[in-house]
């Protein structure tokens, strides 16, 4: 199919456009931005009031399958991803089974290319069955398609088991994803350790919790060689060990959660268990320090850390519910809100969650370059998004932001010049 989206804004971050374009699609590739001659299209778009930027790139969509089915699927998923956007994502390994056979991996690529909205890439187990004893067989992973290897929200207690777990992946070129939890330091907490944790009588988690893991991990990485990518910084301190590394020469990026971009501790004072996240939210300082990161590009992406739940997850006290956030569908309005913040100008925005996430998985993706696959989101940024507990595609219903009005519908996702979602609301 050979379609044409007009007048949009064209928002491409990898090759430096922004401005109001046509965008030419043909076999599922982008065949010219701006203008291109005798192309006679089977489907023009009006994109007249539009951003038109490359599909979503999410480095952190839980799926719940397999072994969480109750809580979703990955068909739930992939419709509601492709409605936010979304083109391509990468899942953790804390599946059950955890992705530490290639008969896992298997099983998730079938199901994802069966349905064909979203490119769905895996993290490996750094260590079999994410308990932090063994080292997971991480050749015969990548072989299988993993696009790197990481412990999810399972911390490796032990440094030495920690370094040969990155020698390990060093050999095999592949990426850690690290998620920087000393669970010694947390010791069952459940709220950033603060005012409101003291009030609200919550057993509290240190700063420290990440700061000392993320200290550990730099140094083996210093020392290992290994490429590293740190998950879900929550933290000012975190971050400025981060660039310190970077200035002592060491490659290493960094991801933040969209939740932790615009709440804070303060939204705890309900107990609302939509709230409890892990790591938990952190105090307006810290939030502000990871937006000011985002700005100077301490902080390399946005991922939308979706962690869909039943509601029994959630029932009950705060302390006994089960952290995490549905957050996918809500990940692109949320983003485009920031915009206007100092330094979060649009198109570093849009970088955030399509090139850059791109970089740090390897992946040709997150692009409008000519000859690339057309993975393409029309979205209008100042359409309202209604969002509400009981609707959306995913089967989780525990987001935080239940009940607000965000702006930016997503008209159109496009996959390999494919339709995954059409906003049946707006003509074309």
């Amino acid at each position: 199919m050979r379609i044409l989206i007009r007048n949009g804004r064209v928002i491409d971050p990898a090759n430096d456009i922004d401005k109001t374009a046509d965008v030419y699609i043909s076999d599922g590739r982008i065949a010219a931005v701006g203008s291109m001659n005798d192309f006679q299209p089977d489907r023009t778009i009006d994109a007249d009031g539009c951003l038109v930027v490359p599909g979503l790139v999410d480095l952190s969509t839980r799926l719940r399958e397999p072994g969480a089915e109750h809580k979703a699927t990955i068909g739930s998923e992939l419709r509601a991803a492709a409605a936010g956007g979304v083109t391509t994502l990468c899942m953790p390994p804390d599946t059950d089974p955890v992705i530490d056979t290639p008969a896992v991996v298997d099983m998730i690529q079938r199901r994802s290319r069966q349905l064909g909205l979203v490119g769905v890439y895996t993290l490996g187990a750094l260590t079999k069955g994410l308990a932090g004893e063994t080292l997971a067989e991480m050749d015969t992973l990548k072989a299988a398609g993993c696009v790197g290897v990481g412990n999810a929200l399972r911390p490796i207690a032990n440094s030495q088991v920690l370094r040969r777990a990155f020698e390990y992946a060093a050999s095999c070129e592949l990426k850690v994803f690290y998620d920087a939890e000393d669970a010694a330091l947390r010791a069952g907490g459940v709220a950033h350790e603060g005012a409101v944790s003291t009030r609200l009588g919550l057993p509290g988690i240190p700063e420290t919790a990440e700061t000392v893991a993320i200290s550990r991990a730099l140094l083996l990485a210093e020392q290992t060689g290994v490429s590293l990518h740190i998950c879900r910084v929550t933290t000012a301190r975190g971050l400025e060990l981060i660039q310190a590394a970077r200035e002592r020469g060491l490659a290493v990026t960094a991801d933040v959660g969209i939740c932790y971009l615009h709440l804070t501790a303060d939204n705890l004072l309900d107990a609302n268990p939509d709230c409890h996240l892990l790591p938990p939210l952190r105090d307006a300082a810290n939030r502000d320090a990871l937006r000011a990161g985002l700005a100077d590009g301490g902080v390399t992406a946005i991922c939308s850390d979706h962690q869909p739940h039943d509601a029994d997850a959630k029932a009950g006290p705060f302390v006994a519910t089960e952290p995490g956030a549905a957050t996918l569908e809500q990940w692109l309005p949320l983003t485009l809100q920031l915009a206007g913040h100092a330094g979060l100008e649009l198109p570093r925005l849009i970088a955030a969650v399509t090139s850059q996430p791109a970089r740090i998985l390897d992946l040709a993706a997150g692009t409008l370059t000519v000859g690339r696959s057309a993975d393409i989101c029309v979205v209008d940024p100042l359409a309202p998004v209604e969002v509400t507990a009981d609707q959306g595609l995913s089967a989780g219903r525990n987001t935080p932001f239940a009940g607000h009005t965000l702006k930016g519908r997503v008209r159109y996702t496009m996959r390999r010049g494919k339709f995954t979602h059409a906003d049946e609301s707006h003509s074309a």
